[in-house]
């Protein structure tokens, strides 16, 4: 539950093919030469929340990759090797999708369509989730609150490292900080929006420019020596999403500067293993004390006899109480 290994890889693999015809709108002309743009529906499977799902991959309103304006998300995907600016709004059902960029063809909108069924997670349906929960009181209620909520997954396995890496030992509003100077400074742009960095864009640059943007030694090697070796082949990171769980951690462990809370992180949001709960996550342990009502503080294996009645859940209960969080600080409503 939750391994999601029928998925397509980010890179390597053809994309689908698009649910419906490309409509091209237009054209502008700006300093980044044309700019082609184009609009197509998307169904998700129901029920589904953007507003909700949004929030879950966002995390922080700080986030400058992931955006959310209370009516459209956006990020900048790339596409072979050009930057498209996505925008997604949802109308009743449906979602519809606007494409801004220099080479828009219905090439680009089946990766753009493969990616956020992936982001958006647009082809999970969670009845079975939602039938547990309808027989067990306290997770009925935090599912109806948050009910349209779809597990996140970030578009590549490089991504969901670049977050652990950034991420880990910080506050996640400094992470989501540090993450988007990266984008602003390394990432491909269309529009003044930047894309998060892909490997390729991150070997020309020195440690001490990730130093000046606030990065540690230590991340700064580990996401440079993580770079060069998706670039020069020495790992397929992207092809971990073939491997089971016990797998996929040790490979993740052998990475500078990878540890547990690291390779769990990935795990979830990068492979789409709905059934992990990052037990070492401070923010997310708090999250799930505070709505079991516990005064003890919890450690890692506490977190884990906690939820084991709702395995193979574990995943989702971490979403939706990050929305509860997020709830409880006035973000959602």
């Amino acid at each position: 539950m939750g391994d999601n290994q029928h998925e397509e890889r980010s890179k390597g693999r053809a994309c689908k093919a698009p649910p419906q015809v490309l409509r091209v709108r237009g054209a502008c002309s700006t300093g980044e030469g044309v700019l082609g743009h184009a609009r197509f529906l998307l169904h998700p499977v129901l029920p589904f929340r953007l507003d909700l799902t949004a929030w879950a991959i966002r995390r922080r309103a700080n986030n400058m990759i992931d955006r959310w304006d209370g009516a459209t998300y956006s990020r900048v995907l790339v596409v072979g090797d050009h930057p498209i600016l996505v925008a997604v709004t949802q109308q009743g059902p449906a979602l519809e999708v606007t494409l801004t960029g220099a080479h828009v063809s219905t090439t680009v909108q089946s990766c753009v369509t493969a990616a956020l069924e992936r982001l958006l997670g647009l082809r999970q349906g969670l009845h079975e989730f939602y039938a547990t929960a309808a027989h067990d009181r306290r997770l009925n209620g935090l599912m109806r609150r948050f009910s349209g909520l779809k597990p996140p997954r970030l578009p590549t396995v490089f991504e969901a490292l670049l977050n652990g890496i950034t991420c880990q030992q910080l506050s996640l509003t400094v992470g989501m900080l540090l993450l988007s100077r990266l984008a602003q400074c390394c990432g491909l742009a269309v529009l003044g929006f930047h894309a998060c960095p892909r490997p390729e864009d991150l070997v020309g640059v020195s440690p001490e420019q990730l130093r000046h943007l606030g990065y540690s030694r230590q991340k700064s090697r580990a996401i440079l020596d993580l770079a060069h070796a998706c670039v020069e082949r020495a790992i397929d990171v992207e092809a971990w999403a073939e491997l089971n769980d016990t797998d996929a951690v040790t490979r993740l462990l052998e990475l500078r500067g990878v540890g547990r809370w690291t390779a769990e992180y990935v795990l979830l949001r990068g492979l789409g293993r709905t059934h992990i709960f990052p037990g070492d996550d401070v923010g997310a342990r708090n999250n799930l004390q505070r709505w079991l009502h516990r005064s003890k503080s919890m450690d890692y294996q506490a977190v884990h006899r906690a939820l084991a009645r709702w395995k193979p859940y574990s995943g989702l209960i971490y979403f939706h109480l990050l929305l509860d969080r997020l709830e409880e600080a006035g973000v959602v409503s």
